[in-house]
């Protein structure tokens, strides 16, 4: 259980690399050799898996939360002008709600453990 404990640090860094892992393949599969630098936002979070770092730790979730309540502010605007929804709109909406929450989330959590001072 202890063991457990002591990698849950470490989900919000792999779902940070997942999301840009994913945004990487999407976008190499239509624009080809211009994705390779989105790859670099994920250099950060490789390092507070390698060798964590308080200071960064807290940059990263501030910079996040930040991004994340604009998303969410963008997403409810864009969700209140929509009149007639169509099932691929609603799909769409709904996994993009379940993404800004998860990046919010990932992003408060970043922040806790950055405050927690026992990384």
């Amino acid at each position: 259980m202890k063991a457990i404990k002591a990698y849950t640090n470490f989900i919000p860094y792999f779902y940070f690399i997942a999301v840009i892992i994913y945004w990487f393949t999407d976008v190499n599969r239509s624009q080809g050799l211009t994705a390779y630098p989105i790859l670099l936002f994920g250099i950060p979070f490789l390092w507070q898996l390698i060798k964590p770092n308080d200071k960064l730790n807290f940059s990263l979730g501030i910079t996040f939360v930040c991004l994340s309540s604009y998303i969410i502010l963008a997403y409810l605007f864009d969700f209140l002008n929509i009149v007639n929804l169509s099932y691929d709109t609603k799909r769409f909406l709904i996994m993009g709600g379940f993404f800004v929450v998860g990046n919010f989330v990932m992003a408060l959590w970043m922040i806790k453990n950055s405050i927690r001072k026992a990384f």
